[in-house]
């Protein structure tokens, strides 16, 4: 979808970008993650992390992405 969305923006010089980080333990959802014991367990049994990811874990990368080093 990403490749899709960014050929006619690219051609204008903007930049299109997906960010899909799977589970996250905050208050999205109702802190379902968070606070259920078993589907955290569940998400920490198929991720690669072997836990579910944090909002620190995909902080970072989102404010790369905003800023005008991305352009």
């Amino acid at each position: 979808m990403t490749h899709y969305m960014a050929k006619e923006p690219g051609a204008r010089r903007i930049a299109v970008n997906t960010v899909a980080p799977g589970a996250i333990q905050a208050d999205f959802s109702g802190g379902m993650v968070r606070d259920n014991p078993d589907i955290a367990r569940h998400i920490a049994e198929v991720t690669a992390l072997g836990r579910p990811g944090l909002p620190d874990d995909i902080g970072p990368m989102i404010a790369s992405l905003l800023s005008e080093d991305n352009r």
